[in-house]
């Protein structure tokens, strides 16, 4: 090995960029061979037809319009559903023995509930003083006032308990569920005429009908003279149709409230307006 500097076999004598390019700038720095040109770009033309934009326009629209037609025809036939139920009902009321439809909770709007209660509960009354009044004039048959007065109390319970309840009673109930001006209007006219009677009842005064057949405060009177025992029954009866009849007007009061405030006295002439010109034409 000599003393000079050993040569590099791999040196071919200078410095060579295997990578320079052909073209330089001019500050002498080599760059990378340029990029192939970008390739043109090609604009697509597209053209809208508005003859086919309307004719879609159309379509759309009758669609639009069968698609209202059968949501109208859909409500219209749940609204003729819902008023087919109310003539068939399940009977729940009583639960022991169940004779009617009834359920205030779920069917009654809930700011008419507390009336529909309290109208519930004056249906209950009748029954208690019709039932109350049976006893006071069978007491006074055994005391020998007469089979006239004892049968009269019979035709009142047979009568009464049913008749209210058909009358006025579900009158109201379907109103109040309904929302219909004429069943407020049938329940009126109904409902004014049991309180006349339960106020009669009350006073039993001794014409039209046997006072007697009655428990109310003028045949309790005329008993306190010669019999207190059948006196005080008779002054429970008073007492019982004298609660009722308060109550009941309380009841007419808040349902006329009511039918006033939401407008339905103005539908139910409305209404009656278009059914006098049907019938006249």
């Amino acid at each position: 090995m000599g003393g000079g500097n050993d040569s590099n076999p791999f040196d071919d004598g200078g410095d060579v960029n295997p990578f320079a390019g052909k073209n330089q700038n001019s500050g002498g720095n080599s760059k990378m061979s340029s990029l192939p040109q970008e390739r043109g770009t090609t604009t697509v033309e597209i053209t809208l037809d508005n003859t086919d934009l309307k004719a879609k326009e159309k379509e759309l629209q009758a669609k639009e319009a069968e698609l209202k037609k059968r949501e109208e025809d859909i409500k219209k036939r749940e609204e003729a559903i819902a008023q087919a139920k109310v003539g068939i009902e399940d009977k729940n009321w009583p639960p022991f023995y169940p004779v009617i439809h009834h359920d205030i909770a779920t069917e009654i709007p809930i700011h008419l509930q507390k009336i529909q209660y309290v109208a519930f509960g004056s249906w209950l009354g009748l029954i208690a003083c019709l039932v109350w009044n049976f006893i006071a004039v069978t007491a006074a048959w055994c005391q020998g006032q007469g089979t006239s007065i004892w049968l009269l109390a019979i035709i009142y319970i047979i009568t009464g308990v049913p008749g209210s309840y058909f009358l006025w009673y579900r009158p109201l109930y379907r109103a109040m569920r309904t929302d219909s001006a004429l069943k407020f209007g049938f329940f009126f006219l109904t409902y004014i005429c049991h309180i006349t009677f339960c106020g009669f009842a009350a006073l039993a005064p001794p014409f039209f009908i046997e006072g007697k057949s009655l428990a109310g405060i003028l045949p309790a009177l005329d008993y306190l003279t010669w019999n207190a025992s059948l006196a005080g029954i008779y002054f429970i009866g008073f007492a019982f149709f004298a609660l009722e009849t308060t109550i009941s007007v309380w009841v007419i009061q808040q349902v006329y409230m009511y039918f006033r405030g939401s407008g339905k006295a103005t539908q139910m002439k409305n209404e009656a307006t278009k059914k006098s010109m049907l019938a006249a034409l």
